[in-house]
């Protein structure tokens, strides 16, 4: 093991999402390493309590973990992602991300929604691929899937939620206007069979892309069995 493995190795769990990793230096022991879940400690606790963590939050602690992954940015550089997903599907998202890496799939940037204090519509419109937030389905009453960490939303921006209400669209985020037409060329639209659609769809995921009276392009759920 080189010296750098060796640093990487003693302080992976002190770097920081969003951080650079030059993956040629690394073994791939130690870029596998780079890819793990764990639950949730109490500095995460503090950190997602009264943001993404709602006082009425009916999910307990414990059955969420927190990922971390590693990704391709636009720019083509390696860096270390994190999500917030439910204990039920957290192998299936490193599988997921892991397959995604492999493959130099772009992801832009992927950090908890509590850096946009849950702001759902300030974390799209940041590009901001994310996972757990207790709250509402925009405009409704009815509960997201997202509050019980079931529900990825990936490169958000340039794959926007879509939806016609009293004869007028609208789009979530709402500068994401110009990425509504999916005919046009786009290396960072999701398609059906594409490298991400394929990556969650075997592992049992469904996507909002191929809903009926609206499109959610950005998002993959999984409905656990009971």
């Amino acid at each position: 093991m080189s010296e750098s493995e060796e640093v990487l190795a003693h302080a992976g769990d002190d770097y920081a999402a969003g951080s650079i990793v030059n993956t040629a230096e690394l073994g791939r022991e130690i870029i596998d390493s780079l890819f793990y879940e764990m639950e949730l400690d109490q500095q995460l606790i503090d950190y997602i309590t009264g943001k993404s963590y709602k006082e009425d939050a009916d999910i307990p602690y414990e059955d969420l973990r927190y990922v971390r992954v590693l990704h391709v940015d636009f720019s083509g550089m390696t860096r270390v992602g994190e999500l917030i997903v439910n204990k039920a599907i957290a192998q299936d998202v490193l599988d997921i991300f892991k397959e995604l890496y492999e493959l130099k799939y772009p992801i832009e940037k992927m950090y908890l929604i509590d850096k946009y204090d849950a702001d759902d519509q300030a974390s799209m419109a940041d590009n901001n691929t994310s996972a757990f937030n207790y709250r509402l389905v925009e405009g409704t009453t009815r509960r997201s899937v997202h509050s019980y960490g079931l529900a990825i939303d990936i490169n958000p921006l340039y794959n926007p939620y879509v939806r016609t209400k009293d004869g007028t669209q609208e789009v979530f985020p709402e500068n994401a206007a110009k990425f509504t037409d999916r005919t046009k060329d786009n290396a960072y639209y999701i398609r059906k069979d594409d490298p991400c659609y394929s990556a969650f769809i075997k592992r049992g995921f469904t996507w909002g892309g191929e809903w009926k009276n609206s499109k959610d392009y950005q998002h993959f759920e999984k409905k656990l069995e009971n």
